[in-house]
């Protein structure tokens, strides 16, 4: 039987070095997101927002031109942390 993740930690990869983390629920919520928000506006460099649903009053935006690379990796929960 297959394990189904808890979460997706999106990486974001950006031209000036800097790494960004964001979780995303499901996998569905992050391509939404993907193809309603960043794709539309790739090669933009208007700002847009990144959602952040587990930090309160903390919010990012960015300018979708700036992505260089995602990696989209599942988050399984368990009693063991693992680094």
């Amino acid at each position: 039987m297959p394990r189904t993740p808890d979460e997706y930690a999106v990486h974001l990869l950006l031209t000036s070095g800097h790494r960004e983390e964001v979780r995303f629920t499901t996998i569905q919520e992050f391509q939404k997101w993907y193809s309603g928000e960043l794709m539309p506006k790739a090669t933009s460099n208007d700002f847009i927002s990144v959602p952040i649903k587990n930090v309160q009053g903390e919010y990012m935006v960015l300018r979708p031109s700036s992505v260089a690379a995602i990696r989209v990796e599942p988050v399984f929960g368990g009693s063991v942390e693992r680094y």
